[in-house]
């Protein structure tokens, strides 16, 4: 199975790939050895203690490769000692932020389809004309904020985004992996796994604090699985901030502002 390119540039003075979809990136594991100078001959080696729920193997004409998660890039970044590897990490956040915000196609798509092009342009130049005018009212707006609220906690910003999130969106506020914030979660008996997916235990459970996503994953035969994924709403997302806070936990934002 040949998984498909959403975006290409040039990142830190490397080719920058991601594969698969905006739900579920995927990044070649050689790739991401490269990035870090790591020996690409030893590829296994950089990701055995990566979960195997963020490695997916493909297969095509007898050759086969490994690619990562985001969780499962996100790991191996931080295990490595390089300093290449803690700037790589920021930037791919940015990457998949703006990914996400504006969405990406594979270029030979655009071209195949001149409608999909116009489309893509015309969403482009909507967004950047939104991005400006909110810079604009944010030039505006800060001296009032500094004024009457000078200090702005995280719980506001979770209170001004009715989006739900990732575990791995949450998890980075708090500088964590996915898998280091979900063993949290399990310790504190909010949630456990069935059957793949996460769902939170009885005490949580009908609350309005996650709703479930399907998406489509690659098996390591070629052929793809639907899997639910969890998401937090924002009731959720207060009821966590609350809950880590009582148990020592702080999002990164808010040390910031208590330093």
């Amino acid at each position: 199975m040949k998984l498909q390119v959403i975006n290409e540039q040039e990142l830190l003075g490397q080719d920058f790939k991601v594969y698969g979809d905006l739900e579920n990136p995927l990044f070649l594991a050689k790739d991401v050895a490269r990035w870090i100078d790591y020996d690409i001959s030893n590829v296994s080696k950089m990701v055995k203690n990566v979960d195997d729920d963020e490695k997916v193997i493909t297969r095509t004409n007898n050759t086969s490769a490994t690619f990562l998660t985001e969780d499962g890039l996100y790991e191996v970044l931080m295990q490595s000692r390089k300093p290449i590897a803690k700037k790589f990490k920021k930037a791919v956040k940015q990457i998949l932020k703006d990914i996400r915000k504006h969405g990406m196609y594979a270029k030979d798509e655009l071209l195949e389809n001149p409608d999909l092009l116009i489309e893509v342009a015309t969403k482009y130049k909507e967004e950047r004309n939104k991005r400006i005018e909110l810079e604009q009212e944010k030039v505006l707006l800060e001296s009032t904020i500094a004024e009457y609220e000078p200090k702005i906690s995280y719980l506001d910003m979770i209170l001004n985004s009715e989006d739900t999130v990732t575990v791995t969106q949450i998890a980075q506020d708090y500088g964590m992996t996915a898998n280091q914030f979900n063993k949290i979660l399990v310790e504190l008996k909010v949630q456990w796994k069935v059957n793949g997916q996460w769902v939170l235990t009885r005490i949580y459970k009908g609350q309005g604090y996650v709703k479930s996503k399907t998406a489509e994953v690659p098996r390591k035969n070629g052929s793809l699985k639907i899997v639910m994924n969890t998401r937090w709403t924002q009731k959720g997302r207060v009821m966590l901030y609350e809950l880590l806070k009582a148990e020592g936990y702080y999002p990164e934002f808010d040390l910031k502002e208590i330093a």
